[in-house]
């Protein structure tokens, strides 16, 4: 005969499962999980599994882990030039402590919206350095770093980390945007009169250096041909002397053929000289004897 009854047996065996149901819990891949004692938190588990807790006297809470949108909206912001700025912005974040964030904002709505607060302060405090120019063109990346980490250093206390921060657009209210853009732009068309007037006198340096240049190289190959000419000139002459030297009549001869060639060259020549002109010696005797 059994020692206990089968019912007592079964009532055991339900209660036991019955607490281990409500002591156990599993936790998952994308949340943490807080433990409370009779309304008050006592511990935290970030990472995934089966946990446990005292069954009846705790509870548990899940806290999302993931990654989530901070919309800030429109925050108008007046820059370093006293000019103001629409700015639309978001923030990801994650929490990271659930027990520092439940410990300091209780609920994820108030915790968010203490968020929200020092995402505003921060946009404030970086903006407000700088002018409408920088936001809009040229240093906006730079400047969501700087709010990034300015909203990282406020946020920590909260146990939460800030992955990123972007502005998605930066627009002048409509009642100065067109003042404001026609300053612009006549900054911009001044920077560029004066990019052209530095081109311009650099142009005119360069063309100086290229005239006085070729006019250098050309007197220097005038000169050179002067001394070629010359040279060719003595070798001509010593020629011509060496020639003269050797048979005077026929240098004489080759000189009047030369002083035909340039009076007769272009074949329309009129020249009224007595038959009897010495330039006529050679040209009817190639002796030059004359009759």
């Amino acid at each position: 005969m059994n020692k206990f009854p089968l019912p007592i047996i079964g009532a055991a065996a339900f209660l036991i499962l019955f607490v281990l149901v409500n002591a156990a819990f599993i936790v998952p891949e994308t949340s943490s999980a807080l433990v409370f004692r009779f309304g008050d938190p006592k511990s935290q588990y970030t990472e995934a599994g089966l946990k446990f807790k005292m069954p009846f006297a705790e509870s548990v809470n899940f806290i999302d882990k993931r990654n989530r949108n901070l919309e800030q909206g429109q925050t108008e912001i007046i820059a370093r030039n006293q000019e103001r700025l629409i700015v639309d912005a978001f923030a990801r974040y994650r929490i990271i402590d659930p027990l520092l964030f439940y410990q300091s904002a209780r609920d994820e709505r108030n915790g968010e919206q203490l968020l929200g607060r020092q995402f505003d302060r921060s946009i404030k405090a970086v903006l407000g350095e700088v002018t409408v120019d920088e936001i809009i063109s040229t240093q906006r990346a730079e400047l969501m770093r700087r709010i990034r980490d300015l909203l990282s250093e406020s946020a920590r206390p909260l146990g939460v980390e800030i992955i990123d921060v972007k502005i998605r657009r930066a627009d002048l209210p409509q009642t100065n945007s067109v003042a404001v853009f026609q300053r612009m732009i006549a900054e911009r068309n001044q920077l560029a009169q004066q990019y052209r007037s530095e081109g311009n006198e650099r142009a005119n340096q360069i063309q100086a250096q290229a005239d006085r240049l070729v006019i250098e190289i050309k007197a220097e190959a005038e000169e050179a041909a002067q001394k070629i000419r010359g040279a060719a000139d003595g070798e001509r002459n010593a020629v011509f002397a060496t020639a003269y030297g050797k048979d005077a009549e026929f240098f004489a001869f080759y000189r009047s053929l030369l002083a035909y060639e340039a009076a007769l060259k272009d074949g329309e020549t009129t020249i009224l000289l007595s038959p009897d002109s010495e330039f006529f010696r050679y040209f009817n005797n190639l002796k030059g004897v004359r009759r």
